[in-house]
């Protein structure tokens, strides 16, 4: 079974039923998922900027959100200065580096739907 880097909005798209939703959940079919630490926490940072759109559905947003804690990831953490190093190398914030650093550090494909992130990551192979 191949693993799969998810970062945050991939993950958060198909836990909010974005849009792109289905496109996420085709690339991640019969994938082990894999992760940086941050990733649950970039998860309450989408839910707090939908809470701020739409307050009125807070309850909603925020039990979407926990549905983070009910998926099987393998989470990873890694040298700070190895993250660091990638962002510069890449001009990727250190958040979006440390995805891209996994990913590379297990030969995993990385499933996102950041532009920018994707775009170094084609770069890199």
């Amino acid at each position: 079974m191949a693993v799969k880097v998810i970062d945050a909005s991939a993950l958060g798209a198909v836990l909010f039923n974005e849009p792109d939703a289905g496109k996420v959940t085709d690339r991640l079919e019969a994938a082990m998922l894999a992760a940086p630490t941050l990733l649950p926490y970039e998860i309450a940072s989408i839910c707090l900027k939908k809470i701020s759109r739409h307050p009125e559905d807070r309850e909603l947003i925020v039990d979407a959100g926990r549905m983070v804690n009910h998926i099987d990831i393998a989470y990873s953490s890694f040298e700070m200065s190895d993250i660091i190093d990638l962002a510069e190398d890449t001009g990727l914030t250190v958040y979006d580096a440390s995805y891209l650093y996994l990913a590379e550090s297990i030969d995993a494909e990385l499933v996102t739907l950041d532009r920018q992130l994707e775009k170094a990551a084609l770069e890199r192979t």
